[in-house]
């Protein structure tokens, strides 16, 4: 591929949630802080929604480093082992200034599941042994047992559910059950949610209104803003090995801000199509050409009109001296 071109030891725009290429937007550090907050605070539901490829995945990643122990993990690009998301972690949070709590955490990727079948995934995560699986109530008391124990060692229990807004009505009302599970001081279990606009739609039904009541605190994450967009594309190459000039000129990088609307996955790709075109024509960095014809070759993006747009009015500029 481009790598060697460029001077490059990895694909600096991977699609994967990568958190060693993690980009600390003010929506992302926004978000963190939120999600650290409700957490330590041992709120019971928390929400973060986003479009499709604001980066909902990577948070999570990042959130997941901080509760097992890895704030530099969370909050910087270049330090940090990622967490092995899906396993169940128990370490202490290094949250400067507040008082230390022991975290047990879990991971669910699809909870698109049945009420029993996400209690026994939850279960499975936190490494609870469920005996008796003939109902949904068999599995809460074991769960509440097994929770009870954990919070008598010291231990909180964080659940965090990607993809939320795929969530049957029947599964999200399980989550508000399980939720009821608490000692006199505190909840037994803290759920974070994180899903697309949908969630918030599935969340106004009148039949989930006591869950919605529930939710202490919410994020919406954003987009990236055009000067983010490119500090992000070189925040990626420099992550990636690159160290020469830019190759993304600030024209060519607010072009791809507006093609992919501040998206980080549109971005990406974008930024990797005109990578791939930069090399093949054997230039140094992308022109403004090149970062068009990426645009149209990707479906998502506003096309390449606005950049058509873009590269006329600078080529008037150019004439008219200004």
């Amino acid at each position: 591929m481009y790598l060697t071109h460029f001077g490059l030891n990895a694909a600096p725009f991977a699609l994967t949630p990568d958190t060693a290429f993690a980009f600390s937007s003010r929506a992302q550090r926004e978000a963190l802080d939120t999600l650290v907050l409700a957490v330590d605070g041992g709120e019971g539901f928390i929400k973060i929604t986003g479009e499709v490829g604001t980066g909902k995945t990577l948070l999570c990643r990042r959130f997941l480093a901080h509760a097992v122990g890895q704030p530099s993990e969370a909050r910087s690009a270049k330090e940090g082992t990622p967490h092995a998301v899906g396993q169940p972690s128990e370490a202490r949070s290094a949250k400067e200034g507040s008082t230390q709590a022991a975290y047990r955490t879990a991971y669910i990727p699809n909870p698109c599941l049945s009420p029993r079948t996400l209690l026994l995934a939850i279960a499975r995560e936190l490494k609870i042994r469920v005996v008796n699986v003939n109902s949904d109530s068999d599995v809460l008391q074991a769960l509440n047992r097994a929770l009870l124990r954990l919070a008598a060692r010291g231990l909180r229990v964080v659940v965090c559910l990607d993809e939320a807004q795929a969530m049957p009505v029947e599964t999200l009302e399980a989550l508000r059950l399980l939720s009821n599970l608490e000692t006199e001081k505190h909840k037994l279990v803290q759920v974070v949610l994180f899903g697309q606009p949908e969630l918030d739609q599935k969340l106004a039904r009148n039949d989930l209104r006591q869950l919605r009541t529930r939710i202490a605190f919410h994020y919406e994450l954003s987009a990236l803003s055009s000067a983010e967009t490119e500090v992000y594309l070189a925040h990626r190459l420099r992550v990636a090995g690159h160290r020469g000039s830019a190759l993304f000129p600030a024209e060519v990088a607010r072009a791809v801000h507006t093609c992919a609307r501040g998206v980080p996955r549109l971005v990406n790709i974008i930024a990797h199509k005109s990578l791939l075109l930069a090399y093949g024509q054997g230039c140094a960095r992308v022109s403004m050409r090149q970062a068009r014809a990426a645009a149209k070759d990707t479906p998502q993006s506003r096309g390449q009109g606005l950049l058509a747009l873009l590269a006329w009015t600078r080529r008037l500029r150019l004439r008219i001296g200004y």
